[in-house]
């Protein structure tokens, strides 16, 4: 049901004379936030004030021309309760100004966390603007690569991608990003070396032009922002069946050996993967590349080729066990064969979800097609997932639940490249703010030996490789390794099996972008989880667990053994369980590259 609305005030304006002289102005709900409009001659500008701090000075905005016609208000307060997401219930509280000028229109919101602003209807150059107050720190999105930055706004030159995650003030941060992107060209930013604005690098197009506000970087990671500028589902739209988890893989299993059996992508390792993962309430297991024939041929049949009969045997003896089964698909045999036909014959399989890696095309082309495959998805009760370079998410989960993640990240030892660990505690401050994100967390086994893909060591820890599977914010949480190496680690096992979605709540609890980061969910069944991860640096946490109900807590406490170092992948760590209240702290010790996870259950 679409949220209630009340007008406020409706005002008219004659010409742009009366914007000029008294700009329009919009606050944030609770009167922090200060996002102002002027006009001269037919140039919109607009500045940005969060705590009495100028953030952004007068940034052209819109297109050239167009005399103010009208001016209308209007606020809302009102609750969005999503399918799945970092919270169960969430808050929609927002002050809105529509700026009606003669050749186009221009909207904007204020919320408590942020501002955003859309133009509709305009033609030619989009003027949009973003000029910094200062000299400030920033960090980009950066492919399958660490981000870029930290650098100085006046250090960055040429293109930059968004997110843009800024550090004002130690108590000011920001975000510049997109929402509610429609068929448009997804946003991209140039600036030049020595200036501190930003303008569009991308075609004009009627999506949110959006600035997250933050006095730690945390709250831009707990925002709906970006979710809330989306609209609902259309009415009739039916996602009851959409059901976020947990769920194995077979591509990082392939090689291993144990006990005698090989793990390969054949049928006999899926089906002692599906067992593993239904002792364990794991939803769902990912079959990745070539189950329908080489990937990259041409003649490989979506429907047809390759292992499809043992996929669709597999899907039904998995059904049975109460676990989902994801298929790959790529570009591909996704442009060669009919990709309704194939969605449909998917969904009529019993298939969970797909998997879906390498489109091509431009980047508007790309966002086009991955709306269709989205839609075509929901049409066939398939959950979907975009790999290898996907457009940024922008807050799609809300109109499509079915998106439940993507690779917009450097997914954890792909493409044969390092992922550090700086790597991790800078990606959930930037990419991560888009939305959900596969990352491909939780080896049980930091070696990788023996694995046909990639045998290369993962620089992480096992207590942190178990905390990152929780501080990443997906609505399909994928762990790479063979059940043999988690059965070894009772407790990390017990861990990520705890992470029963959808989330009631999310808390990023601290966090310093590049350094470190401590999350708090709330499971379905009411456990509350914790994972803290720092970078290349040892550190000592307290995590302060005032976010807990009334009554006692039996706390499991994993952290990183004495000689855990992610450089000599030391598989140690320490287990402990003891009885917490809400007025404790429990300290824990990171070893460099490491991490803690904390699992919390009510005592009855």
């Amino acid at each position: 049901m679409r949220d209630s609305m009340c007008w406020l005030v409706t005002v008219a304006a004659c010409g742009l004379s009366v914007m000029a002289a008294e700009p329009a102005g919009l606050t944030s709900p609770d009167g922090k936030i200060a996002l102002a409009f002027a006009c001269d001659g037919g140039r919109v500008t607009y500045s940005l004030r969060a705590d009495g701090k100028a953030l952004l000075v007068a940034s052209p905005v819109g297109y050239e021309g167009g005399a103010l016609a009208g001016v209308k208000q209007r606020s809302v307060d009102s609750v969005w309760k999503p399918l799945w997401g970092k919270r169960a219930v969430v808050r929609e509280r927002y002050n809105e100004v529509t700026l009606d000028l003669t050749t186009y229109r221009l909207v904007a919101r204020a919320y408590d966390d942020g501002v955003a602003f859309r133009c509709l209807g305009g033609s030619g150059a989009e003027r949009t603007q973003f000029c910094f107050a200062g000299d400030y720190t920033a960090w980009f999105y950066n492919g399958e690569n660490h981000n870029l930055g930290p650098e100085k706004l006046s250090e960055s030159d040429g293109t930059r991608l968004p997110p843009m995650t800024v550090k004002a003030a130690d108590d000011a941060y920001l975000a510049v990003l997109e929402a509610d992107l429609g068929s448009g060209d997804p946003l991209a930013l140039q600036t030049r070396k020595g200036e501190t604005a930003f303008s569009l690098a991308s075609k004009p197009s009627e999506a949110w032009r959006v600035l997250l506000f933050g006095r730690k970087p945390g709250a831009l990671v707990d925002s709906h922002l970006v979710e809330l500028l989306n609209p609902p589902p259309e009415k009739g739209l039916d996602f009851s069946w959409v059901k976020p988890g947990v769920a194995v893989w077979d591509w990082r299993i392939n090689g291993a050996q144990v006990d005698g059996f090989k793990y390969e992508m054949s049928y006999p390792s899926w089906v002692r993967m599906v067992d593993f993962a239904a002792e364990n309430s794991i939803r769902y297991l990912v079959l990745d590349a070539d189950w329908y024939g080489k990937e990259f041929n041409p003649k490989s049949d979506p429907m047809k080729g390759g292992y499809a009969g043992d996929a669709k045997k597999l899907i039904t003896y998995a059904k049975q066990k109460g676990v989902g089964i994801w298929l790959y698909l790529n570009d591909v045999a996704g442009r060669g064969f009919p990709i309704d036909q194939t969605l449909k014959a998917y969904g009529e399989w019993g298939a969970a979800g797909i998997k879906y890696g390498f489109m091509n095309g431009a980047p508007q082309e790309k966002n086009e097609r991955t709306r269709m495959i989205t839609a075509l998805c929901a049409k066939n009760k398939l959950l979907c997932d975009f790999h290898d370079g996907p457009v940024h998410p922008y807050g799609q989960m809300r109109t499509w639940p079915n998106a439940v993640t993507r690779e917009f990240c450097h997914s954890q030892l792909d493409a044969h490249r390092v992922f550090e660990p700086k790597t991790f505690v800078t990606t959930v401050f930037v990419n991560m703010l888009t939305g959900p994100l596969d990352m491909n967390n939780g080896l049980a086994d930091l070696t990788q030996a023996g694995r046909v893909d990639q045998p290369s060591p993962v620089p992480s820890t096992l207590a942190g490789e178990a905390a990152r599977t929780l501080i990443v914010f997906s609505g399909a949480t994928v762990i790479p390794d063979i059940p043999e190496n988690y059965r070894k680690h009772p407790e990390l096992l017990r861990f990520i099996t705890a992470e029963k979605q959808p989330w009631r709540e999310s808390k990023t609890l601290s966090g310093v972008i590049g350094e470190h980061i401590v999350m708090a969910r709330q499971a379905a069944d009411g456990a509350w989880l914790v994972g803290a991860a720092t970078n290349e640096d040892p550190r000592e946490i307290g995590i302060a667990l005032a976010f807990l109900g009334e009554g006692r807590y039996e706390a499991l406490v994993l952290e990183d053994g004495d000689d855990s170092d992610y450089r000599t992948h030391k598989e140690s760590y320490k287990a402990a369980t003891r009885a917490v209240t809400r007025a404790d702290t429990i300290r824990v010790k990171l070893a460099p590259g490491g991490g803690a996870c904390v699992l919390l259950k009510e005592m009855k």
